[in-house]
């Protein structure tokens, strides 16, 4: 099995890490999604990564159903068995996972408008979205009580996307969040491998 995938994408980062924590025997291919490769396109109609290309031929998109696959396929490597606690790391993965959309909407209103068409109310709104969610992290200690899952997989890379993209913006809002890496790190020495990377 095949990822296509790059290396800023914080979405890709999260299935990519995920991918190696279960010790599945998947590869990562690299692609540049405003080429719009044939590749890409083939297996995935809206041109997005990540795409997870399987041995039958098939393709599996978006980041959370590959993460579902990969758990499947793993024997429930990324998700607990307990009802309770796989709900809460379900929601966790939701919560990382929305305030990345938000903060990719702030990137590409930038990236892709002129200056003078660039939308603050828009991003202002985003933002607000990022400061709220940031704070609830900090309110809720993340707790690895179930060991590492899929929701701590994909906070680790929504903190890299951060670390990334929007450096001295936001730490402020998340304090806690060098302890939850540290605690992060020691169950998975590859994060900085698999991080969001420019």
């Amino acid at each position: 099995m095949k990822i296509l995938y790059s290396p800023a994408s914080p979405y890709s980062a999260k299935v990519r890490m995920a991918a190696h924590y279960t010790g599945l025997p998947i590869e990562s291919e690299l692609v540049k999604t405003d080429d719009q490769p044939a590749l890409l396109v083939e297996n995935n109609p809206l041109g997005k990564i990540p795409v997870l290309l399987r041995e039958d031929g098939s393709s599996v998109f978006d980041s959370r159903a590959i993460m579902q696959f990969l758990d499947r396929a793993s024997g429930g490597k990324l998700y607990p068995n307990d009802r309770e606690a796989r709900t809460q790391a379900e929601v966790l993965e939701a919560l990382a996972d929305g305030i990345t959309d938000c903060l990719i909407a702030h990137v590409y209103e930038r990236r892709y408008r002129p200056e003078e068409k660039i939308h603050q109310a828009w991003l202002d709104k985003q933002w607000s979205k990022v400061t709220r969610g940031l704070g609830w992290l900090e309110a809720n200690p993340v707790s690895f009580q179930h060991g590492l899952t899929g929701g701590h997989i994909a906070l680790a890379a929504l903190a890299g996307y951060l670390d990334l993209r929007f450096a001295g913006q936001w730490e402020t809002l998340w304090p806690s969040h060098s302890a939850f890496i540290v605690e992060f790190e020691a169950q998975f020495p590859a994060y900085a491998d698999f991080k969001p990377k420019g």
